[in-house]
């Protein structure tokens, strides 16, 4: 019997949602429902977005085109397995044909995995949950329509097959990755985003800059193995060519816009501008891929609460470390160690940032790099790298631990790292600046 030889992929594919972007794009909602013939929509959202302008302009868009809805508000910031399940066995008991998701990427994550749960039915949660935590099954088949309202500008779960969650037991996140799982349709509505306090807005903006540059920095899509069938090949490719012209052209605007966005929540423009980012950047990390700053990020957000860390601006939850901080904290230490990997994309995502790299050396592309996220870092007022969080060299070893199971992350990295390479990044990210 012939035997397949291993080989490296030759083709990679873009999967997005359909993206509506405008003041007041919420309100369309109803209409698009409706022209579709959809009647019946279970409607997601979270207890503190329940009461505010972003949810009430979607029912009233539902209620003006006669379509009726469910409710569930009962998110948690943050989602677990335990949070999914919730919200999964709340859909079981219902008849929906379609779902509108409003508010953060908890949100639209969740609604993601309820879609998934409820029209494909397991024998176990983690079949469908990336290896080796799971099983990594692909989704068997069709889910129903999706409509994505994100209200901060940050995750690009708008964009994703992607629904990221914390594991309880482990104190670790994970999640599932699959196209089918992309909204039907993502509205990019600049008044949802009204509502942010300064410090989400910091959070979830960081989180744009680094899905542009681990995207545009991880390995090419030529350098991972071929799959058997295109249905198993992963949502996260590696860098391709059009991942690419999306990921450095969201840099662009987060160096452009964050700062204003965040010391300025009425500044139209920059908000505007930070929810567009936030979907290119979704666009190029949800089809090339993240690497090691969110992988290192898991086991941060894990393990926070253990360590009485209190964050402003999340009054829900407060005891959690926003998923933007966690990453951009490892952030500058991770890129100085891939630098070598590939010099000219660093120093491309620096000047894309605004350093002027023209007679920039090749071996100071990380820290060139690592200085301007810094500087951004300070000037928003990011804690002041793990040790703010509670986090000592003690816990390295732990971190580390809970750094390794996210192979569909870290092995995009452009440098392999080790164990020991992971409690070097660590320590150095003990203190930032």
């Amino acid at each position: 019997m012939a035997v397949r030889m291993s080989r490296n992929e030759t083709a990679f594919e873009m999967a997005t949602s359909a993206i509506r972007f405008g003041p007041g794009v919420t309100r369309e909602i109803g209409m698009d429902i409706a022209e579709l013939g959809l009647r019946q929509v279970l409607f997601i959202t979270d207890p503190r977005m329940r009461h505010l302008a972003p949810v009430a302009a979607a029912e009233q868009s539902l209620s003006d085109n006669k379509v009726a809805y469910t409710l569930f508000d009962r998110v948690h910031v943050e989602p677990t397995d335990i949070s999914f399940r919730e919200a999964i066995d709340f859909a079981r008991n219902m008849e929906f044909d379609a779902i509108v998701a409003v508010g953060g990427g908890s949100v639209i994550d969740t609604a993601k995995a309820v879609n998934l749960y409820t029209c494909h039915p397991p024998e176990d949660f983690l079949d469908y949950v990336n290896p080796p935590i799971g099983k990594g099954k692909p989704v068997p088949g069709p889910v129903k329509p999706l409509f994505a309202v994100p209200t901060t500008a940050g995750t690009g779960s708008e964009t994703t097959g992607v629904a990221i969650f914390d594991l309880a037991h482990l104190h670790a996140k994970t999640g599932i990755a699959h196209r089918r799982l992309k909204p039907t349709l993502g509205y990019l509505d600049p008044d949802n985003t009204r509502s942010m306090p300064p410090q989400v807005a910091a959070a979830t903006g960081l989180d744009v800059l680094s899905h542009a540059i681990e995207s545009y920095t991880a390995i090419p899509y030529t350098e991972r193995p071929a799959p058997d069938r295109p249905i198993l090949r992963p949502a996260y490719q590696g860098n391709n060519p059009i991942s690419d012209v999306w990921s450095m052209q969201a840099l662009r605007m987060v160096g452009d816009y964050i700062a204003r966005a965040v010391e300025d929540t009425s500044d139209d423009e920059a908000r505007a501008q930070m929810i567009l980012a936030s979907a290119y950047a979704g666009v190029g990390f949800g089809n090339a891929g993240v690497h090691l700053p969110h992988g290192m990020s898991y086991p941060v957000s894990g393990m926070v609460k253990s360590k009485g860390y209190r964050q402003s601006g999340y009054p829900d939850n407060p005891s959690m470390i926003p998923h933007g901080f966690s990453v951009i904290l490892n952030a500058p230490a991770v890129f100085r160690f891939t630098a070598p990997a590939c010099p000219r994309r660093h120093l491309a995502a620096a000047a894309a940032l605004g350093v002027d790299t023209h007679n920039a050396k090749p071996e100071d592309a990380g820290r060139i790099l690592s200085d301007r996220i810094i500087a951004i870092m300070e000037r928003l007022k990011v804690p002041n790298g793990l040790k703010a969080l509670g986090y000592s060299s003690a816990d390295i070893p732990a971190l580390v631990e809970g750094t390794l199971p996210q192979h569909r992350v870290t092995k995009l990295s452009p440098r392999p790292a080790a164990n020991d390479d992971l409690a070097r990044l660590f320590e150095e990210s003990m203190q930032v600046y």
